[in-house]
Order: structure tokens, then C-alpha cells, then sequence
């Protein structure tokens, strides 16, 4: 029987506790979750990628399926040299669905990869790593948005 990875991608500019969620979910389905933070050259970040990668690390060290990495170019390309059948997404509202459908589609005709759309649970629906910057960039706590691995000071 060959392995069940799947690529869960995204920037994780910081990793939130949706996130966390979204993957601990996953998990049982899946023989590897890469978390793949996607280099984007156009995008500005507030953290730096070395940053971003450690958090990861740290987040997940508890658990040898997650492997966090970094990659440059298409997504669907990462999975195939992979070999990931799997992209997971957490959804938290409709206007996350419209995007991520159209994307996952993309996917399926470029590298015939399927796409696992998780909905996020209601307690973290509101929290995004664009909010949680906002509140950072406004010194406000984050503490509860973020797991532990993320200290801002």
C-alpha cells in the first residue's frame, strides 16, 4: 500500500491555532501532512521565512506525521514530486469556499490532485493570520490565536 501524504500550503504568516486545528483533524487520514509554506516573492510578510518555518517545527515536534518545509513554484508540482494525492484547506466561510473551489479545480486539471476542504471549527472561523497581524502590528495579545510556539513580544 503506497503512503497517504498530503500537502497542507500556506504562508503561516504566523501559524494560528486554525491552523493547528485544521491539521490535528487531518491527521488521522493521512500517513504525512507536509505543511508546506509557499515562497511568494510578490508578498510582503511580516515574519521572516526562517521564523515562520521554526514555529511550525516547534508547533508540530510532538508529531512525527507533520513535516513542515518550504518551497518555491506550484503547489500541484510540489505534491507531485511528493508524490501528495492530497491538498488540505481549512474553509472558514463561504468567500474562503469560492476561492479555495476555484483553486482546487486548478489543481486537479494541472497535477490531478484532490483537494480535502476542512470547515473550521466555529470557535476559530474568525481568526485569520491577516487579523492576528493587524492585532500584532496594534501591540495587542495574540496569545489566544496562536499556539504556543509563537511568542510575540
Amino acid at each position: 500500500m503506497s503512503n497517504r501524504i498530503a500537502v497542507f500550503p500556506g504562508s503561516f504568516d504566523p501559524v494560528t491555532v486554525g491552523h493547528v486545528n485544521i491539521v490535528e483533524r487531518a491527521l488521522p487520514l493521512f500517513d504525512q501532512v507536509v505543511m508546506a509554506i509557499g515562497v511568494n516573492t510578490t508578498k510582503k510578510y511580516m515574519f521572516p521565512l526562517e521564523q515562520r518555518l521554526a514555529w511550525l517545527k516547534e508547533t508540530f515536534a510532538h508529531e512525527p506525521k507533520v513535516v513542515p518545509m518550504v518551497f518555491e513554484g506550484l503547489t500541484a508540482d510540489l505534491c507531485k514530486r511528493l508524490g501528495a494525492g492530497y491538498m488540505i484547506r481549512g474553509l472558514r466561510n463561504s468567500t474562503d469556499h469560492g476561492s479555495e473551489r476555484s483553486i482546487a479545480l486548478m489543481n486537479m486539471a494541472i497535477g490531478g490532485v484532490d483537494t480535502l476542504f476542512l470547515p473550521s471549527r466555529s470557535e476559530h472561523a474568525h481568526i485569520s493570520s491577516t487579523i492576528v497581524r493587524e492585532l500584532i502590528a496594534n501591540k495587542a495579545d495574540v496569545s489566544a490565536f496562536v499556539p504556543k510556539a509563537v511568542r510575540i513580544s
